[in-house]
């Protein structure tokens, strides 16, 4: 299968697209928590109760996102999916070394390694998710 610069850029704007309805409403989410009080305000330290909620709405967030991902991939949607899991395991990694030991207003150990562990099973859930409903 020949690659085309168009077929190229189709698979850059639907991982690109993932990504971004990832960010948005996992910015959204947490502002929102802030809000309205669930959630300490920016800067202070958050319970693991609070960081468990956080760590489940992303995760529900990355799945959607992959399955976006592969609903706009032009061939090969698993695939796709999957790169924009290998894309957001590198940026949790960097995001887990970069607080590391920063202080407690950027969480417990375990919160950045969740997210590190989740990233590609949850890219792996979203494509499936497309995979099965267009196998019916």
């Amino acid at each position: 299968m020949e690659e085309t610069p168009r077929r190229i850029g189709r698979s850059i704007l639907a991982i690109l697209a993932g990504f971004i309805v990832v960010v948005i409403l996992s910015i959204a989410t947490d502002l929102l928590m802030h809000l309205i009080g669930l959630y300490p305000q920016l800067g202070q330290a958050m319970s693991d109760k609070l960081l468990v909620v956080a760590t489940i709405y992303r995760s529900v967030y990355s799945i959607l996102g992959s399955y976006i991902t592969a609903r706009l991939a032009p061939y090969q949607p698993m695939l796709h999916a999957l790169w924009g899991g290998v894309i957001g395991f590198v940026l949790a990694i960097i995001g887990a070394v970069t607080t590391w030991n920063r202080g407690p207003a950027f969480g417990p150990h375990w919160y950045p390694i969740a997210l590190i562990i989740t990233a590609l099973p949850c890219a792996w859930a979203g494509g499936k998710l497309f995979e099965i409903q267009t196998s019916k």
